[in-house]
């Protein structure tokens, strides 16, 4: 069915931000209506072709805009899923690409994005509210590695067995939940901080690069500042504590610790690298663990005095240990899958042994 012209002029007025909340709901009507589905598409089309100049100002005020798309295609997704989600890709792919540009891993769209970023393997979960609210999860599996990009155009990464949430609309609220490790690159904004909740701890930043760990079975928490500055709290205690470039900021049973350090080292694993500088066996195993997807165990508790120091791109597991067995008093026992009664597989189990 053609589009009228006074519906066309709705949906320009609608794309620069003008409509009143009752013009906001017939321009959703129109949206999930299949029979405009040939003449939407032409519409977007012709208005993707017109936007090769627009402003970084345009840009800014088609955020908001862009977060109720997301609802209504969310929202949308719900009620009507077999018939609307893949029209709702075909129309909006090309519009999305000019006018979104800051809303790439939300919805649908932003999975097909992330699927392209992601080294090994993604998974990503969305949990549909609807009312004025929805939350995002995106999920790094074990022995994974997931790159994203926020609403905000903020960067990231997540490491194995990670998981970062968030709310849209997101531009003005930007809080996410990380269970994991992350590393992140944070888009400058006065007026709206970024603040990620770990735990019982809340990291307040503006326009920085860290990493911060903080898988909760390890019970602590690790931030190392790249550039700019970061506030760290302790939500239990009430202590906040200032972090500057190349600090490292151990947060452990209540008890906070600062150190000079090289934050190359804590942001290798973004770029696919193992590496150990003087580590303790025990943080060595737990780095193993998450990186190979296995069980690491020390058979004598006097390897925990142990360190170590290598690096290691793209080297198997058994590669790993047996370059650790030849720096060090060490041998290892690699145990290979076994199936469980409920016919699941239990981990991989690698076993460190004293050499006597």
């Amino acid at each position: 069915m053609k589009l009228k012209e006074d519906e066309q002029k709705l949906l320009e007025k609608y794309l620069n931000g003008l409509t009143s909340s009752e013009e906001n709901k017939i321009v959703e009507s129109l949206l999930v209506d299949s029979e405009h589905e040939t003449e939407l598409k032409r519409f977007f089309e012709k208005e993707w072709e017109n936007t090769e100049n627009v402003s970084a100002e345009k840009n800014e005020k088609l955020n908001s805009i862009l977060d109720h798309i997301h609802h209504i295609i969310r929202k949308s997704e719900y009620q009507k899923r077999n018939r609307f989600v893949y029209k709702a890709v075909n129309i909006y792919a090309r519009a999305a690409a000019i006018l979104l540009i800051p809303l790439i891993i939300t919805g649908i769209i932003g999975y097909n994005k992330i699927r392209k970023e992601v080294p090994v393997t993604s998974q990503i979960s969305n949990e549909v509210i609807i009312n004025e609210i929805s939350t995002n999860t995106i999920i790094a599996p074990f022995g994974s590695r997931v790159s994203f990009t926020l609403p905000d155009s903020t960067k990231g990464m997540l490491n194995s067995g990670s998981k970062l949430t968030y709310s849209i609309p997101f531009s003005s609220n930007r809080k996410v939940g990380l269970e994991g490790e992350a590393w992140f690159d944070v888009r400058h904004d006065a007026a709206n901080p970024f603040e990620i909740k770990a735990g019982n701890s809340n990291l307040r930043v503006l326009g920085t690069s860290f990493n911060i760990s903080a898988y909760p079975a390890e019970n602590y928490i690790e931030v190392v500042l790249s550039r700019g500055k970061v506030e760290f709290s302790d939500n239990a205690n009430s202590s906040r504590v200032t972090m500057f470039p190349s600090e490292r900021l151990v947060y452990h049973d209540g008890t906070i610790s600062k150190s000079v350090t090289d934050p190359a080292k804590f942001n290798s694993w973004t770029e696919g690298k193992l590496v150990f500088r003087g580590d303790l066996m025990a943080e060595v195993g737990r780095r193993i663990e998450r990186w190979y997807n296995v069980k690491f165990e020390l058979a004598d508790k006097e390897l925990e005095k142990y360190s170590f120091r290598g690096t290691f791109v793209d080297d198997s597991l058994d590669e790993v240990m047996n370059l650790l067995s030849m720096t060090s008093p060490i041998r290892y026992k690699i145990t290979p899958r076994k199936i469980m009664a409920d016919g699941t597989y239990e981990k991989e189990k690698v076993t460190i042994y004293l050499k006597k």
